[in-house]
């Protein structure tokens, strides 16, 4: 009888160690981090139709806890597993599996930031957007004007059929890692209705001028001179150049088409068939070659006059204004040699 005891209370001891040693070992894998000195911060995404066995496998997978089975012990039996949402989330390895689930449960998501500068092209934006993105190449090219219209009354006077180049305005943006192109685009067009203020829109309308039409214009002047100053006074010429049913003769607009990375400017560019093609064909281009910035916009809506007809850019960036024909020639053989 004492043999059986003695084995009894060796048998309870074991046990007792054995769930003590399993308790400790799940305490340790639920509150002690992977790597408690990491600082190497890595973006965890929860997509739609995950659940707690996806998410508690994919976070062993990055390395960011020790084995999904704490994970998954932690959260189910806190009863937390429909809480987790979708999102992209900043985390380390030096968090433990209640600070990653209390992440998870708040939403916390992170956020990336990307800053658009005034003058990108529609390409130009859409390579940012999807290097930085979980959004599909090319998707802005397929989008048109027509498809929001409806939505955005700024669009109504522009061609139906072009693409949204112009109008999705130059700014920093806060954007989801699972952000949809759609939102993206929303958050833009957007943009562009806050920044074009009611008394731009009246004065645009005195002027009986379109949105469109100042869009146009100040995506050449984007591309054209750098200062408010040199803008105000180009467009004053490029408008008063249309009027009298003289080419604009932008140079811009040849670059826009051949999309060379310099400024420079063949004469066999310029006999490129294209509506773009602005000493070709008299008037505006058919679309904005840009995405223009509010100054440039306020410059197409308050062209300063002068006696100038005719301007060009130095390669240091100045602009240098003429009276005639003959003067600008003089100016172009003297700083564009």
């Amino acid at each position: 009888m004492k043999i059986y005891l003695k084995f009894r209370g060796k048998i309870i001891l074991g046990c007792l160690l054995f769930v003590v040693c399993c308790g400790l070992i799940i305490w340790q894998g639920i509150y002690f981090p992977k790597n408690s000195t990491s600082q190497e911060e890595s973006i965890f995404l929860i997509e739609k139709g995950q659940g707690l066995k996806e998410i508690s496998e994919n976070l062993e997978k990055e390395n960011l806890i020790k084995n999904r089975f704490f994970f998954k012990l932690y959260v189910f039996f806190n009863n937390k597993q429909n809480q987790l949402q979708v999102g992209g989330y900043s985390l380390n390895s030096s968090m433990n599996v209640p600070e990653i689930t209390e992440k998870f449960i708040s939403g916390e998501v992170a956020e990336i930031k990307i800053t658009i500068p005034e003058g990108f092209t529609l390409k130009q934006i859409e390579s940012k957007l999807t290097d930085l993105t979980n959004v599909p190449r090319m998707f802005l090219g397929i989008l048109r004007v027509e498809d929001f219209k409806s939505e955005f009354e700024f669009l109504k006077g522009a061609s139906a059929e072009l693409n949204l180049e112009g109008f999705l305005f130059p700014d920093t943006y806060h954007f989801s890692y699972l952000i949809k192109e759609e939102e993206i685009i929303g958050k833009m067009l957007n943009n562009f209705g806050k920044k074009l203020s009611p008394d731009l829109r009246e004065e645009i309308t005195r002027q009986k001028k379109s949105i469109f039409e100042i869009v146009i214009m100040a995506s050449l002047l984007e591309k054209e001179v750098r200062s408010f100053e040199d803008k105000k006074l180009v467009s004053g010429i490029l408008w008063k150049r249309l009027e009298n049913g003289i080419h604009l003769q932008v140079d811009a607009t040849i670059t826009y088409i051949t999309e060379k990375k310099t400024t420079k400017v063949l004469k066999e560019d310029l006999q490129i068939d294209s509506p773009y093609n602005t000493y070709k064909y008299s008037g505006l281009p058919i679309g904005p070659i840009c995405n223009p910035g509010l100054e440039s916009i306020k410059a197409a809506i308050y062209p300063e006059d002068s006696n100038f007809w005719y301007y060009l850019s130095k390669p240091d960036g100045d602009t240098i204004f003429s009276k005639t024909l003959e003067e600008h020639n003089i100016a172009k053989a003297k700083y564009l040699r």
